[in-house]
């Protein structure tokens, strides 16, 4: 029986709801009540029933505002559920009117076939490279494992020969109509004897052992552009595996891609921030004081570093177009130093005599040869 409860009841939303709200409403209820998820619950497929006729009315703004005025009465002859009795509508002729909510597709049991050619799996595989390869691009042999159609049956699965026979269940459709409900509706499920392909194999082929596949494997070339991150894949087109057969014959359509995931190995000196290259590098303190131009190591030779006087330790110094290409634009970052001071272990007589002069110069207490900078230091503060 179509639906006696009043619409916006039905839907869990107010009168003033607006039709975004009304369609979210329905979508939550549909999925809820949805056979697929209640099997042989007769009061879940009413629901669902029940919703739908709510959102065919509310959704619609005419015949809404006919519902309103004249409640159901005002929909007889305009269009409404008196034309659609959603209580003898199967479910996938349901989803069927409503494929602005639904996607166009279905749900569970009732998912309708994808339109086009067919389209094979992509396979994924993973290489690494150096920090150079990523400044001057690289090209390197992948090798890799895929599925292909088995060359002894053509992909049917059957021994050379010999055919694949019509599923005598579900008459080579590859699904099946289940009556529910005493009748009133009919669901579409895959056929339980052949798994959806529609065929059956008697005498299965000895190579692929009725499968239809194969593995094999292959070798490619894979060129990798300059500025590639770690993490990022290039894609080879083409490359993946076959789309899947009906077991009957090798299936028209495209083969998928193969996806190489490049890994960059850890530099010993240089860490990547984006397009710039980071770089610690060590001077002394003559050269933190004083500046300094020094020649720093770079992917693709030196680069010439100038240090201001006056450096703290930590500054950094910025050597233009010295890091790795944008892989878009091509453009190369910067290199960035950051300067380290450095205190030397060991010194000669003559770098410890400049020190003491210079300390003498700071009046910065120091190590001496004739007791020590504590023993100076008591002498001060005893006068």
């Amino acid at each position: 029986m179509p639906a006696t409860r009043d619409y916006y009841e039905i839907l869990g939303v107010e009168r003033t709801a607006d039709a975004e709200e009304i369609k979210r409403a329905y979508r939550r209820l549909a999925m809820k009540y949805h056979p697929d998820r209640n099997p042989d619950d007769a009061e879940a497929e009413a629901r669902f029933k029940e919703a739908a006729e709510a959102y065919e009315v509310l959704s619609d703004a005419s015949t809404r505002a006919r519902y309103d005025r004249f409640g159901r009465e005002g929909l007889r002859g305009a269009g409404g559920p008196a034309t659609h009795d959603f209580s003898r509508m199967n479910v996938e002729d349901i989803f069927s009117m409503f494929t602005d909510i639904f996607g166009g597709g279905g749900f569970g049991g009732t998912r309708q076939r994808p339109r086009g050619p067919a389209r094979g799996y992509d396979l994924q595989t993973e290489i690494e490279i150096d920090l150079e390869d990523v400044l001057r691009g690289a090209e390197r042999d992948v090798a890799f494992t895929r599925l292909d159609v088995c060359g002894a049956c053509a992909g049917s699965g059957a021994r050379p020969g010999t055919s694949p026979s019509p599923c005598a269940t579900c008459g080579g459709q590859g699904r099946v109509m289940q009556q529910g409900l005493g009748g009133m509706f009919r669901m579409a499920t895959t056929c339980p004897r052949c798994r959806g392909r529609g065929v059956t194999i008697e005498d299965p082929c000895p190579d692929c052992r009725g499968k239809g596949r194969v593995p094999v494997k292959r070798t490619i070339s894979v060129k990798i552009p300059p500025g590639i991150h770690d993490g990022q894949a290039v894609r080879i087109r083409g490359e993946g595996e076959p789309p899947p057969g009906d077991g009957a014959e090798a299936p028209a359509g495209l083969r998928g891609d193969l996806h190489v995931v490049v890994r960059v190995r850890p530099h010993r000196f240089f860490e990547r921030d984006g397009d710039d290259l980071l770089l610690e590098l060590p001077i002394t303190y003559s050269q933190a004081a004083l500046g300094a131009e020094i020649d720093a190591p770079g992917l693709d030779g030196d680069a010439t570093v100038r240090i201001s006087p006056g450096t703290q330790f930590g500054d950094t110094v910025r050597v233009a177009g010295a890091g790795l290409p944008n892989l878009r634009t091509g453009r190369r970052g910067d290199l960035i130093a950051i300067l380290k001071i450095v205190v030397p272990r060991k010194v000669s007589a003559k770098h410890k005599e400049l020190l003491r002069e210079l300390a003498e110069v700071e009046e910065a207490p120091v190590v001496g040869e004739d007791g020590g900078f504590w023993r100076k230091l008591r002498e001060r503060f005893a006068g």
